[in-house]
């Protein structure tokens, strides 16, 4: 079945309001840190790169993430330097808007266990370059994920005679999550 034009740029469109993706969100703590060019952040952003490790993004998915961040007023051209290879680069800076949309992002736990490994390990490398506390956003987040733990526990335990991995899967998660957590709290981090 062919879908309208219509119905399909609807599907993918974002309003003003809704989250950001996470290679935005990576995008801005970059710039929260401090003034960038495109290209420096997508070399940031490599599967080499400081951030990329974690989250990474291709140079033309980096430049895209950027242009929604300006279209949302979160960053904002601020210069222009000298290109290697011709052309001037444009140098972006986040905006004060952009800047307390990273820190709301960053103080916000993730709400899914699946999120985790992605989610929750890019705002602890941003936290960390951008030197934002996330301590009480931490607790949250253990707080929360030990409520999911011990509802999980419950449902594996549940008396049946069949394992349901999916289940079982889910709460072996929550447990290691949680030994993070607590590993992270130790660690003075």
């Amino acid at each position: 079945m062919r879908t309208s034009p219509d119905v399909r740029s609807v599907a993918v469109s974002r309003t003003r309001d809704q989250e950001l993706l996470l290679g935005e969100c990576a995008s801005l703590g970059i710039l929260y840190a401090g003034p960038a060019h495109g290209f420096a952040i997508a070399a940031r952003l490599k599967p080499t790169g400081d951030v990329g490790r974690v989250w990474s993004l291709s140079r033309p998915l980096t430049y895209r993430a950027l242009e929604q961040l300006a279209a949302r007023g979160y960053v904002q051209a601020i210069g222009e330097e000298p290109g290697i290879a011709g052309g001037n680069r444009t140098i972006l800076a986040a905006t004060r808007s952009g800047r307390a949309h990273l820190r709301k992002w960053l103080d916000t736990p993730v709400i899914h266990l699946r999120d985790l490994r992605s989610e929750l390990l890019l705002k602890l490398v941003i936290a960390d370059i951008c030197q934002v506390d996330i301590s009480d956003m931490l607790r949250r987040q253990r707080d929360h994920i030990e409520q999911l733990s011990k509802g999980l526990r419950e449902q594996t335990t549940n008396g049946s005679d069949h394992t349901d991995v999916v289940d079982l899967w889910r709460s072996e998660s929550s447990q290691a999550a949680l030994r993070f957590l607590d590993a992270l709290e130790g660690s003075g981090s």
